[in-house]
């Protein structure tokens, strides 16, 4: 049976995936802001590692850079890639990569927006232009029919996963399969070997169906930074702390229990009534620091930062505001792709 390791996200990294907003989208109504934070996020990622950004055409690639020119960021550390796609959320139609035998393989899985919410069509085509580019040409690319999101599959690196039952058991995804059959294909194509599931734990306003990387992430392999809420007036209270039972509950390969680090929810955010799911726990792990979405939030921003620096004391945490994203029902997760390192040989 051949080795496949699914690669924890603090693993060193080559840099990350992006896919621009631009105006045929939803964000256009609010594409200013949203460029603004796409900007600051390819900036502070350009310090430390590459970005490979896709753009629709020449006019949309002059255009963005142009918006980056605002920022201090490293030019030649950004790579366009012109290419069709829907939507932004690269961390949910970008390829995952595991290492097979000690080589990085890609894997395709289908994408169908959360269940077939909305049209998706090139985004599931943007993996296969993107293993033709010289960068990734000298990988192998393999596609699924399994439906599977990025932002549903959180690993230690060292053969355990972290998920939901609330999505990867919806069957707006897979209907045909179980649990069992998931975890199977789980097992066969990420070469997990521990599967830990959450039953709780769902924000308002997410179109996900309850993505762990909105709820709770490993900072390393025996640490987990999750969202928590203390305000027994608030509608997620229920579902968050039954989360923090089991989260509290859960064990360590070894037998010992996770250390814990709460983060609370930021103070509600509303567009048009509606609650946004906004999420400290949406953020992204780069080569020595970490991106961590913030919402002008005077009283939940500071304990987040504080927190992370705590979970994280070998990283920098540079907050990023992303009001702009979270409008959109996402946030800095949701939008990037992290690409180890043995991806790209150059």
């Amino acid at each position: 049976m051949e080795n496949r390791d699914f690669l924890a996200e603090w693993h060193p990294q080559w840099g990350v995936l992006l896919a621009w907003p631009h105006p045929d989208t939803d964000w256009a109504d609010n594409l200013e802001a949203a460029e603004t934070c796409y900007a600051e996020i390819v900036s502070a990622i350009s310090h430390r590692e590459n970005v490979l950004l896709l753009c629709h055409d020449a006019p949309h690639q002059a255009h963005i850079a142009t918006v980056l020119s605002t920022q201090t960021y490293r030019p030649e550390r950004v790579h366009f890639v012109q290419v069709p796609y829907n939507d932004t959320w690269a961390r949910d139609f970008g390829f995952i990569t595991v290492m097979r035998d000690g080589k990085p393989l890609l894997l395709d899985f289908t994408f169908n927006a959360w269940g077939g919410k909305f049209g998706a069509e090139q985004d599931n085509a943007v993996n296969q232009q993107l293993a033709a580019l010289p960068l990734l040409q000298h990988n192998t690319l393999k596609t699924h029919t399994l439906v599977m999101e990025g932002g549903s599959l959180e690993t230690d690196g060292q053969g355990t996963l972290l998920t939901t039952e609330i999505c990867l058991l919806n069957p707006n995804r897979n209907p045909t399969l179980d649990r069992t059959a998931i975890e199977a294909e789980l097992r066969q194509t990420l070469g997990v070997t521990r599967i830990l599931w959450l039953a709780h734990g769902h924000l308002e306003g997410d179109d996900t169906d309850a993505h762990i990387d909105t709820l709770a992430r490993f900072a390393d392999a025996d640490s987990i930074v999750y969202m928590s809420c203390t305000d027994s007036a608030d509608s997620h209270y229920p579902a968050l702390q039954a989360m923090q039972t089991e989260l509290q509950a859960l064990r360590q390969a070894n037998g010992e229990p996770y250390r814990l680090f709460p983060i609370p929810m930021p103070e509600a955010i509303y567009a048009e009534g509606r609650r946004l799911p906004a999420s400290y726990v949406n953020f992204l792990i780069i080569n020595g620091a970490v991106l961590l979405p913030v919402y002008a939030d005077e009283c939940f921003d500071p304990v987040a930062i504080e927190q992370m620096r705590a979970a994280f004391p070998q990283h920098e945490i540079i907050p990023i505001d992303c009001r702009a994203l979270i409008a959109q029902n996402g946030s800095l997760h949701c939008i990037t792709m992290q690409i180890p390192q043995e991806v790209v040989s150059v």
